[in-house]
């Protein structure tokens, strides 16, 4: 038993760390800390590896994305809201990006749903362009802290579980359960926050 767990561990050391450092940056995000950011970065860099290796190459390229948005976040955060240069504080997204943001995810989605299609051997195509896409959305949300990210992430994490159970991944399964349940809970605690700064 020692000896298979050990195995397993050797094996899978590096999606191991990334879940780790998964779970430390939803906690970080929950919190509004700014190590968020780095965190997310390194995290993303990992999961690069993890994906490639697993085929997931849609989400694979949602890391690269990651690493690049965690840059623009962890800006953003710091230098505040560039209209005021007040700390960037939690907000509702603004009615007028509705649209816009529909109609970006469902771009995104067909975009990658046709190269995963055809141009991949992806076991998942239409889940992996799925997730994929709703994420690219909800991570640049995120960086503005828009509350309403956390219930597309309730979404595409609870999803995401069941594709990576397909291809199992096991670690990130689990990882991504607690995703779920860490979001809903982020929900709670954001709104909070939003509510006692409009008291």
């Amino acid at each position: 038993m020692t000896d298979s767990l050990l195995t397993w561990l050797t094996a899978n050391y590096i999606e191991l760390l990334g879940a780790v450092l998964g779970f430390a940056y939803i906690f970080l995000s929950i919190r509004q800390h700014i190590f968020t950011w780095p965190v997310g970065l390194i995290t993303s860099a990992i999961y690069v590896y993890v994906f490639l290796v697993s085929k997931f190459y849609a989400d694979m390229l949602l890391q690269l994305y990651y690493v690049g948005v965690s840059i623009y976040g962890w800006y953003f955060w710091l230098k505040g809201n560039p209209d005021s240069k007040a700390e960037l504080t939690v907000s509702r997204m603004p009615r007028r990006f509705y649209l816009p943001v529909i109609g970006i995810t469902i771009v995104l989605f067909l975009i990658f749903l046709f190269g995963l299609k055809y141009y991949t051997d992806s076991p998942v195509p239409f889940g992996d362009s799925l997730t994929t896409a709703m994420s690219i959305v909800a991570t640049w949300m995120l960086a503005r802290k828009y509350l309403e990210h956390w219930l597309i992430w309730i979404f595409v994490d609870f999803f995401s579980a069941f594709l990576y159970g397909f291809k199992g991944l096991w670690p990130t399964v689990v990882l991504f359960l607690v995703y779920t349940g860490m979001a809903a809970v982020g929900y709670r605690s954001w709104k909070i926050d939003l509510n006692r700064q409009n008291a």
